[in-house]
């Protein structure tokens, strides 16, 4: 997909939360609706990213744009595509925010004339869609190039940043220096934690808003048993290894196909630690069909080393462990599946190297699962170590990681007492209504209300 697209989402009513809500966080939410009407009476918002399938920054706006849209706020989105020579460089800058170099490759004046030229294809056709006075959201890398041009035409632009370093490095630099000049125009910026935003960010306009899950979406309704196993247990779902096992325990880890999250590694960790964790556990690796997202060029790579990985293990290893592929073709079939495999699994892992905020840990929390995750990014917010989960210091560290997860798969009452207590810590904190109401006290602040 080349062009833009605006990508259609059906609203959902806001009192759909409400069971889930005390009483005074229902009538805050009531509060800020009403200010929201009034403020974006006759305004859009727009909110403008590079995919509508696969990964957490997709998944986050079909919730918003759904639940926003059903307050009665014109709300809508649209997608910007790109070649996969923008791409190329998109997922460069991708990985050097998390502080690696990716491909290796240059952010010079090539890459800049890449990602300009595909940019300008799309630029008239997006501001030609805006009024003044509307508001518009861009998310991540690939769409800051729009900011200059969106402040001109009147629009109040906020640049949202959805990954990150907290220690910055000379690839972190790097990147944020390609990124400066487009990304200063926007009159607001959004990251999930302050430490990822550069020096240069102005911090009045800075704000901290982590991202929310839905626990009425296909990725996270409930589920009978039934469906978890009809689902799980689907033809054609395992890439490596033996069908998925019917009995016996479970470790996942469901994350996209991309280096940072780190599937070698989880799968070297298990093989070599088989030893140390009890004989009934499996553990499975579980990523999107690569053809199926357009803005992550190292998908398919990523597979493949897992997949060859996988076959160098010795048999023992390759009896328990399993590479499962999820189809992308329905969106909706995509997160059921998602939704069974962390109810099925016993423990869920995200191992990850970086991580802005981690939607695979949220997830499996809501779901009342263990979470065993690196102690990086966002998911030290989200997990709080021995209550909510367990953080791993280090996430090169198979030997850890082995440690954690025998600590709980040798402790039944401890696994069920840390997933009631990260189902809890979701509701509380990672719920939409918290999201809805951050965005509208920023809405207030850019139009001079506060």
């Amino acid at each position: 997909m080349s062009g833009v697209e605006q990508v259609t989402v059906a609203p959902v009513p806001l009192d759909r939360l409400a069971p889930l809500l005390t009483p005074e966080r229902v009538e805050r939410l009531e509060t800020y609706v009403a200010v929201a009407q009034r403020l974006l009476e006759g305004r859009t918002i727009w909110n403008i990213n590079s995919t509508a399938r696969g990964g957490g920054v997709a998944e986050m706006l079909h919730t918003l744009v759904a639940y926003a849209a059903g307050a009665g706020v014109d709300i809508r989105w649209l997608v910007v595509g790109g070649d996969p020579a923008f791409f190329t460089v998109t997922k460069r800058i991708h990985n050097r925010l998390h502080g690696v170099p990716g491909d290796g490759g240059r952010l010079d004046a090539d890459a800049r004339a890449t990602y300009d030229v595909t940019l300008a294809r799309q630029r008239g056709e997006v501001v030609d869609r805006v009024r003044r006075g509307d508001v518009v959201l861009l998310h991540d890398p690939q769409t800051a190039g729009l900011a200059r041009e969106l402040r001109d035409r009147g629009a109040l632009v906020v640049w949202r940043c959805h990954v990150g370093l907290d220690e910055h490095n000379e690839w972190t630099r790097e990147a944020w220096g390609f990124l400066r000049e487009l990304v200063e125009p926007a009159q607001a910026t959004i990251f999930s934690r302050e430490s990822f935003a550069p020096d240069w960010v102005d911090r009045r306009w800075l704000r901290v808003i982590p991202p929310s899950l839905d626990p009425f979406s296909p990725k996270n309704e409930d589920l009978d048993d039934g469906e978890v196993e009809a689902l799980v247990h689907r033809q054609g779902l395992v890439v490596e290894g033996d069908a998925l096992p019917t009995d016996g325990r479970v470790v996942l880890q469901v994350s996209r196909w991309d280096r940072l999250k780190d599937m070698v590694g989880v799968l070297d960790a298990f093989a070599a630690h088989l030893e140390d964790l009890p004989p009934d556990v499996h553990l499975v690796l579980a990523g999107p069909e690569t053809s199926g997202v357009a803005d992550d060029p190292e998908a398919a790579e990523v597979l493949a080393e897992c997949r060859a990985r996988w076959r160098s293990l010795p048999e023992r290893a390759r009896e328990r462990s399993h590479l499962v592929s999820v189809p992308m073709d329905d969106l909706d079939d995509n997160a059921r599946i998602v939704n069974a495999l962390q109810r099925w699994a016993t423990v869920v892992v995200q191992k990850s190297l970086a991580e802005g905020f981690g939607l695979t840990v949220t997830e499996p929390m809501w779901k009342a699962r263990p979470v065993v995750a690196s102690a990086v990014g966002g998911i030290r917010d989200q997990v709080e170590h021995g209550v909510s989960g367990l953080l791993l210091d280090d996430p090169h560290d198979g030997a850890e990681l082995a440690a954690a997860l025998s600590s709980l798969l040798t402790d039944a009452d401890r696994c069920e007492e840390m997933g009631r207590a990260a189902h809890e810590r979701v509701r509380d904190h990672y719920l939409a209504d918290r999201h809805l109401i951050q965005y509208v006290e920023l809405f207030a602040q850019l139009m001079g209300e506060v």
